[in-house]
């Protein structure tokens, strides 16, 4: 799920998890953007090494895990553009309402139908780290909106800057369609120049009424924004350790029905055992041979997690 920050393909592993570094002589040092800035940079170190992103960076990244990440960024964007759609004339967010250069659920809507089919409403539910993430915006939106701008600019800066860098490694690991289809999360379409539309942006940003006590409150908001996104990224990697090759690469047919995420082989440690129904018992007690007993289980958690 990562939507990372800007650099170059060919830089460093750590260089590419970057906003944008350009300097501006007409920013202050109490401007929200700088603010945000360096108010952010232990956060953006953290996230960009942990192991989910570093893998997705090397290439090291198979379709069902990156059919999850997409799960995971569809449930996240919509909860965000529900907040935005409800707080457009709020004067505290209003100047950063772009839906048509920005907003990405329909762009993620055609991913998921690209790799679940038509019915993929009915295959995919919100992961655990997924919902806290959404309860938080939600929250915000309707509680604080002052705050919404912190989760706004840690999604779209990203997507705007590295998430470009991303989308050309997993279309590559991936061997995804040159037609962009799977990808359509990185098209941002309405936006000719990234780097201009990032400048109007911190400009507007920059322009908005805000206290100081507020802005700070807006930076600790956004660190507590990377802060749910690397709980999703924990999750995805516990979950992508437990895939088998050959399970990822959709060797096996992930079940597609319903049921109680309780249940789930990969919660049972929080829960203290699974429960009968699981899947995941099935699956090992149907296979035979150790090879295809790990393969099976494999495919019993993640069909648990995509319910």
């Amino acid at each position: 799920m990562p939507s990372a920050m800007e650099g170059s393909e060919g830089g460093e592993e750590g260089e590419i998890l970057r906003y944008d570094e350009t300097e501006d002589d007409n920013v202050s040092p109490t401007d929200l953007s700088e603010l945000l800035k360096e108010g952010t940079k232990e956060s953006h170190d953290r996230a960009e090494n942990t192991q989910f992103v570093k893998d997705f960076l090397k290439g090291r990244i198979k379709k069902e895990l990156f059919k999850l990440a997409t799960v995971a960024l569809y449930f996240t964007y919509s909860a965000l553009e529900e907040e935005m759609d409800r707080n457009k004339d709020n004067p505290v967010f209003a100047p950063l309402y772009f839906p048509l250069e920005l907003h990405r659920r329909e762009a993620l809507v055609k991913d998921l139908t690209y790799f679940y089919g038509e019915d993929w409403k009915e295959k995919i539910q919100c992961s655990e780290a997924t919902q806290h993430y959404v309860d938080r915006i939600h929250h915000v939106g309707q509680h604080e909106p002052e705050l919404l701008v912190a989760h706004a600019y840690t999604r779209y800066m990203g997507d705007l800057s590295g998430g470009q860098v991303l989308k050309k490694v997993a279309q590559r690991a991936l061997k995804l369609p040159s037609t962009e289809e799977g990808i359509q999360f990185y098209m941002f379409d309405n936006i000719s120049n990234a780097q201009q539309f990032k400048q109007l942006y911190r400009a507007r940003m920059n322009a908005l009424d805000l206290d100081k006590t507020t802005k700070e409150r807006i930076v600790e908001e956004a660190n507590q924004a990377f802060r749910f996104n690397m709980q999703v990224f924990d999750e995805l990697d516990k979950l992508g350790r437990a895939l088998t090759d050959e399970a990822q690469d959709g060797g096996v047919p992930v079940h597609d029905g319903t049921g109680d995420l309780r249940k789930c082989p990969y919660y049972a440690d929080k829960l203290g055992k699974a429960g009968p129904g699981c899947p995941y018992h099935a699956a090992a007690a149907l296979a035979k041979q150790p090879r295809a007993a790990c393969v099976a289980v494999a495919a019993g958690a993640a069909a648990w997690y995509l319910m």
